[in-house]
């Protein structure tokens, strides 16, 4: 089977001599390559067909205008002409319908400029019981232009709303502090919050103005690519740059892995280390609505190009980034963020003894690092295997493995960390495009640790991190415990067309690159850990449990299977009984307040995220508003009354801090967040009563 490289190169070679190498030829001739590449490459090619077709179109209506706010529906039926048709364009390197669509939303996008203006010169009035629907998937396409001038009318007053509330709030809070300054009517501050909100418009229209054809032609080809898979994409040489740079780690920022979808800028990974990460507050899911330097007006970024978002949120060490984001329950919340380099020792392994009635060790690891170059750099499994032997020199009884938000990495250092705590034996199979399988083996019989040990998983623990908690589950080697897992069980691999296409093709480059999905992983009892993840042997209460997230959630994600079963011999050393385990931890959660807290708090968020709906009347505004406050004053007091559990970094680790006083700030607060973490006193105590 040729690689996709050599496809690559001979597709290109075939249509340079078959078209003149205009340069219109040459978006004639990406598009038939990256289609090569893609049907060639994949894991899973799809049939590219009117089925694929109806796919692509709905991907990309949604990209062009998710919050139905340019189109109309007859634009959006002139369009639905091609809905059927667009696996024909691809196959003739056309781009009729991408350029129709192009034409269109550049024409609405221009008219639309006049209407924010117009609405915003005049006062709204915030006592006229209204509503607006907040979710674009549950909008239509406005009829006509007085419809669509309506749905503006709606959004700006609400976004006038928020900011007026927040105004008023603040002015309440200053008065309760005996702050003296001027009160200010409600009409000043809705005639400066429709000032500020226009403000806003007129800095998002001058970006729109400035998105080209090659931006338009970019989400174009990743609405094909995504149909694919959620995690296939093409990126333009630009976005590529931008790609580089962040996974390389070498501009300063906060450290947050953001992809654009369904119109919005969504945060897709946290890197462990980043000022992200340690401030805490920032999770993959949530969209961010609006990026503020420090104290100054916000910036809108929903429907702005993903690479100009990224220049916004970027910036230099020590300056604060200010991120409006939305939560997938719903809510807003405004999250200040320091930008700063990755604190390294964030990302490694660190660990700490928990004493109690017995001494239990506890491993923290954020992420499946490695040395890939071999240049003397840590590597997860040698450091989590430094750290099991440092907790049983110190005497530890039963380890917890905390795997929570890593968001996987190595699988090498996976397979070598799984082989710390079984005999030699299969940890995890991997299947390519060809269909054919390969066992990634721990070879080393040696057990380091053969103690009791409880692995804490939740929804941002994926890939890597599932493979490790997979085996120790098919092995019984582990009690998993939290919730249920992420569900990426694929690999990618980039392929930069540069490198693949001709030396005919030098005018036209850089064309970018094409990231691939080419291989699936599979657990060693057969199933993959695609699409359904792993669930926990112990599942506990989770605050963001019902709301959509995961794998499963994305577009179009690649199917669970299952294969063969490797050859291996569950653990026999142990005496657990998972059915004791699990009822003994029920009774417990049952009985615990925060627990039950936490389970009337998902089901409250539940219920927030599918109302869509919010009122457009200032005063019911502002009631729901307290509520949702007092909520959540709620559950951070309930928080407060948790069982604080005893704690210590060990000698050699405290030691190595010396009179840094940054690393010692930073131990102080690792800590802190796990001395009433409900979640590790759960998997302490299944170690204690269940597993000794």
């Amino acid at each position: 089977m040729l690689s996709v490289f050599a496809v690559i190169l001979l597709t290109a070679s075939f249509i340079f001599y078959r078209s003149n190498a205009t340069p219109e030829g040459k978006d004639e001739i990406l598009l038939k390559v990256l289609m090569q590449g893609l049907n060639t490459g994949h894991f899973q090619p799809e049939k590219v067909d009117d089925n694929f077709s109806k796919k692509a179109f709905k991907l990309y209506l949604e990209r062009l205008d998710y919050n139905k706010k340019f189109l109309l529906s007859s634009d959006v039926a002139k369009l639905r002409k091609y809905e059927t048709a667009i696996d024909d364009q691809l196959r003739q390197g056309s781009y009729e319908f991408f350029d129709l669509s192009a034409s269109l939303i550049d024409q609405r996008v221009k008219e639309s400029q006049a209407y924010y203006k117009e609405i915003l010169a005049k006062p709204f009035d915030f006592t006229k019981d209204e509503t607006i629907e907040l979710d674009g998937e549950k909008l239509a396409f406005a009829k006509d232009k007085n419809e669509l001038k309506e749905a503006w009318r709606k959004q700006l007053k609400y976004q006038t709303l928020v900011r007026l509330a927040d105004m008023q709030k603040e002015q309440e809070k200053a008065t309760e502090k005996g702050e003296k300054k001027e009160a200010r009517t409600v009409e000043q501050m809705e005639a400066e919050a429709r000032k500020k909100i226009l403000d806003l418009y007129n800095d998002l229209y001058t970006r729109l103005n400035r998105v080209t054809l090659d931006d338009r032609r970019a989400t174009y080809i990743n609405a094909i690519a995504n149909v694919y898979d959620p995690h296939t994409g093409y990126f333009p040489p630009k976005a590529k740059s931008d790609f580089d740079i962040e996974f390389t780690g070498r501009l300063e920022g906060i450290g947050a892995s953001l992809q654009e979808k369904d119109g919005q800028i969504k945060v897709h990974e946290i890197v462990p280390g980043s000022p992200s990460y340690i401030q805490g507050d920032l999770k993959p899911g949530d969209a961010i609505q609006k990026v503020a330097q420090g104290d100054k007006e916000p910036v809108i970024v929903e429907g702005m190009r993903l690479d100009d978002a990224i220049q916004l949120i970027r910036g230099k060490k020590g300056t604060e980034v200010r991120l409006t984001v939305k939560k997938p329950n719903g809510s807003t919340k405004v999250i200040p963020i320091i930008r700063d380099v990755i604190v390294f020792e964030e990302t490694y392994a660190q660990s700490a003894m928990i004493d109690g009635k017995d001494k239990i060790g506890y491993i923290k690891l954020p992420g499946f690092y490695a040395d890939f170059e071999n240049k003397g750099g840590p590597n997860s499994g040698e450091d989590v295997k430094r750290e099991v032997e440092k907790l049983k020199a110190a005497g530890m009884q039963g380890l917890v493995l905390d795997l929570r938000n890593n968001g996987g990495g190595s699988l090498s250092d996976a397979v070598e960390m799984a082989g710390l705590f079984i005999p030699q034996g299969p940890i995890v199979q991997v299947k390519d495009a060809r269909g054919k399988s390969i066992v990634l083996d721990d070879r080393d019989p040696q057990v380091q640790y053969a103690g009791p040990l409880v692995i804490l998983v939740n929804a941002n623990s994926a890939s890597a991190s599932e493979i490790l908690a997979a085996a120790m589950q098919d092995y019984k080697r582990a009690v998993i415990v939290g919730s249920p897992t992420y569900g990426k069980g694929t690999v990618q691999q980039f392929f930069e067309l540069d490198q693949a296409l001709p030396a005919q093709f030098d005018a036209y480059k850089p064309f970018g690159a094409l990231k691939l999905t080419t291989q699936k992983f599979y657990r060693v009892n057969g199933g993959t850990t695609q699409l359904r993840g792993v669930t926990p042997d112990v599942i506990l209460p989770d605050l963001y449990a019902y709301l959509e997230f995961g794998e499963k959630e994305q577009d179009y994600p690649l199917p669970f299977d299952e294969i063969k079963p490797a050859n291996y011999k569950p653990w026999t050393n142990s005496k657990i009984s998972l059915s004791t385990v699990k009822g003994n931890s029920q009774e417990r959660i049952s009985h615990n307040e925060s627990f039950k807290l936490i389970e009337e708090s998902a089901t409250r968020l539940k219920k927030q995220s599918d109302n869509t709906v919010r009122s457009l009347a200032l005063t019911k505004y502002m009631e729901e508003e307290k509520r949702a406050e007092a909520e959540a004053k709620r559950y951070e007091e309930a928080q407060k009354q948790v069982p604080v559990l005893t704690v210590n970094r060990l000698p050699e680790d405290l030691k190595a801090l010396g009179t840094d006083t940054a690393k010692v700030a930073r131990n102080k607060e690792f800590l802190k967040s796990l001395k009433q973490d409900i979640y590790l006193e759960e998997a302490v105590e299944i170690i204690t009563k269940d597993l000794k």
